[in-house]
């Protein structure tokens, strides 16, 4: 817990830098891992949607603790149990010069859940909603049930031109032809793998940037990334190794600036498959599913060491995981601790089970994706080992995996049999993983969006229910805990760990640190 609190590195005077000298003109920022495309409603990403967060504007913003604040919306209110209204910001204008009005918010509407070929779309967050036009800047949502987090659930969604990228494809956005949006900063270039280019936007309804040009590089090689910000070639890193922080801290060069993250990195497993792709005996020879089976799910979840990997793998910059968000957030149940690293219990519960000689099971991993995921993998891997479970790791570049992991098996289905993955709450409360994660996948509801395992409980779906029902909000925390408690009970996942998130300034910048990760360049300043 040491890392949690923000720091800021003090500059010792007189000491000579390798840094670039301090100027407003153009900031450069070093990117942990690439956007997968600049189309905001394709692929519900935190790379995506943090980039986008530059250029797009969502109707309700989230501040840097996620707690809402006004967007694109001045105001919002329900009518009643199924109605919401919200007015609309005026003057504001997109990068093209066409005003924004509420025509732009219904075709928003309508494309954001249908991109085609989305990995993860945005349909959990709109479906069941239609929105109707009362006047130009006036719209009321409407819904077929109560449902009062509405106002979070558009936190989430880009609004986009309806002259410019409603009717547009995802190929339209990455050449920018439609990538118009109300943001601060204005689209410029695209070279995937390689960089993205953002100029102010002078209109800006926020308030003009600091920065008249803003150069996004993906550097997925954490110490490529230190290594870039140290000669001067970036200004701003995000996602600072771990290994890194101790030194960088005491290097008058730089600043970092630090808070808990909303992510839980985790373990989705294969609950669906009478016979799972990469699971095998011994000999290689098929055998029955035993991730099916509760009893290994939890002798898995024993053997995972979290504090190990909290410790020597994440060098402290993590914090052991119970549950799906850590305890500051809402809807988090004070009932669930990390499981307690047991490797005898485990070897118990694989004899109970009738794995006593353990069976052969691959770990795919993203690569670069998260903090130390490859490296996480491999520790896995050797502690399922320990109990008799055989397991290899193959990590993917992350655009390979989540396609993979997401649907490269048989009829769309997820292709792998057990992952390391993670997900940040774009929401800030539990309900977001439940939906997603959780929840019976159900396209035409838009829920399980990112269930890879396809794990399915009728009681904690009828729980997600009654809370996302509930205009009580101390009943909704209670209901979305105990959805939480019977999920994590039943190991519809396993959780890890929850990251820290980490950035580093040249000196003399600073940077409100975040819980969703985003770095948001308007939150970027000199000191």
């Amino acid at each position: 817990m040491r890392l949690i609190r923000a720091i800021a590195v003090a500059t010792a005077l007189g000491v000579a830098t390798l840094l670039s000298p301090l100027g407003a003109a153009e900031i450069k920022v070093g990117l942990a891992a690439p956007p997968s495309s600049i189309d905001p409603h394709f692929h519900n990403l935190a790379p995506n949607n943090s980039l986008l967060s530059n250029i797009f504007d969502r109707l309700v913003h989230q501040d840097p603790n996620q707690a809402l604040i006004p967007g694109l919306a001045e105001s919002w209110k329900a009518v009643n149990d199924t109605t919401w209204e919200f007015k609309l910001r005026k003057g504001v204008r997109f990068h093209d010069g066409s005003p924004f009005t509420a025509a732009d918010v219904l075709c928003t509407f309508k494309r954001a859940p249908n991109v085609p070929n989305s990995p993860s779309n945005f349909g959990l967050y709109l479906k069941g909603k239609t929105v109707e036009k009362v006047d130009d800047y006036t719209v009321l949502v409407k819904t077929t049930g109560p449902q009062p987090l509405l106002p979070n659930d558009l936190s989430t969604i880009y609004i986009v031109s309806k002259s410019a990228g409603c009717e547009a494809k995802t190929e339209d956005y990455n050449t920018g032809k439609a990538a118009v949006g109300t943001g601060p900063f204005k689209f410029a270039e695209y070279v995937p793998g390689d960089r993205i280019v953002m100029t102010a936007n002078d209109d800006y309804w926020g308030g003009k940037a600091a920065w008249d040009k803003v150069t996004f590089r993906p550097i997925t090689s954490a110490p490529a990334r230190v290594a870039a910000i140290l000669a001067g070639d970036v200004d701003l890193i995000e996602d600072v190794p771990t290994a890194d922080i101790a030194k960088l801290s005491k290097d008058p060069r730089v600043s970092l600036f630090q808070t808990v993250s909303n992510r839980v990195i985790y373990f989705h497993l294969d609950q669906f498959r009478e016979i799972s792709p990469f699971i095998t005996a011994k000999d290689g020879s098929a055998i029955k599913n035993p991730l099916r089976d509760r009893r290994v799910r939890l002798a898995i979840s024993k053997s995972i060491n979290r504090d190990a990997i909290v410790e020597r793998v994440m060098e402290g910059s993590a914090v052991p995981a119970g549950q799906l968000l850590a305890d500051k957030f809402f809807g988090t149940s004070k009932n669930l601790k990390p499981e307690r690293y047991d490797v005898e219990g485990a070897k118990k519960l694989m004899k109970e089970a009738g794995y006593e000689g353990g069976f052969k099971m691959t770990i795919h991993s993203p690569n670069g994706r998260y903090t130390n995921d490859a490296k996480i993998a491999e520790v896995v891997a050797q502690m399922l080992t320990r109990i008799g479970i055989e397991t290899s790791v193959e990590t993917l570049p992350p655009a390979v995996f989540f396609r993979r992991a997401s649907a490269g098996g048989p009829d769309n289905t997820p292709e792998f049999s057990f992952i390391l993955v993670g997900w940040g709450s774009g929401t800030g409360e539990a309900s977001s993983p439940l939906r997603s994660l959780i929840y019976t996948v159900d396209p035409s509801r838009g829920t399980g969006a990112a269930n890879r395992g396809r794990y399915s409980n009728p009681e904690v779906d009828k729980l997600v229910d009654a809370a996302l029902a509930s205009v009580d909000d101390e009943k909704r925390a209670g209901l979305l805990a105990k959805a939480t408690e019977v999920a994590i009970g039943d190991l519809g996942i396993i959780p890890s760990h929850y990251q820290i998130n980490v950035w580093a300034t040249r000196r003399g910048l600073k940077i409100v640190p975040r819980t969703d990760e985003f770095t948001v360049v308007m939150s970027v300043a000199p000191q």
